[in-house]
């Protein structure tokens, strides 16, 4: 990874941990990228819902729910979010 590209993903990762510890009163320390949203973290499909919505927010782009699809980690969240920054 270039530098750009590591710090974009730390800056979203940084982002992402933050909404998930806000919204869902998270422990910090548990919202890891292995994280696996569903069986770690206990988020559901509402839960989800108010992330992408968030994340539309954060990211100022319409969100396609295809691009979430094969989410299942913090890591694939991050993934996801930095596609939708380099469109």
């Amino acid at each position: 990874m270039s530098t750009d590209a590591t710090t974009r993903y730390a800056d979203v990762y940084d982002h992402v941990r933050k909404t998930l510890v806000e919204l869902f009163e998270l422990d910090a320390d548990d919202v890891k990228p292995e994280a696996r949203l569903y069986e770690d973290l206990d988020i559901d499909s509402i839960d989800a819902v108010d992330l992408v919505v968030e994340l539309k927010q954060f990211t100022g782009r319409r969100i396609n729910p295809d691009d979430f699809k094969a989410v299942r980690t913090i890591d694939d969240v991050v993934k996801a979010v930095e596609g939708l920054i380099q469109r």
